[in-house]
């Protein structure tokens, strides 16, 4: 497979994933745990010295969607990232 079919469009960006874990409080170790990526695949990533596959991707995405993060399109206004909103059990009111 050549490099170039390695790369496809790639859904999330270098910048947001940072963001994602410092919105999370986490370090690459705790990444490395959540996705089981080696910790230089994932450094390479963040500092752009590589394009990962779109399964690396993948999983990046997955684990940080799995922890609360929502990930925010280009919309205009640039890609970002956010916290999901916390969902509040519903209780019964009594009366």
């Amino acid at each position: 497979m050549s490099a170039s079919k390695n790369v496809s469009i790639i859904d999330i960006s270098s910048p947001q994933v940072r963001a994602a874990r410092a919105l999370l409080g986490w370090t690459l170790d705790r990444l490395e745990a959540a996705t089981g990526l080696p910790k230089r695949t994932l450094t390479r990533f963040e500092n752009e010295s590589t394009a990962p596959r779109a399964s690396t991707i993948a999983i990046i995405r997955g684990a940080l969607e799995a922890a609360g993060v929502e990930f925010i399109a280009e919309n205009g206004g640039g890609p970002g990232v956010r916290l999901r909103k916390a969902q509040i059990p519903q209780t019964e009111s009594s009366p």
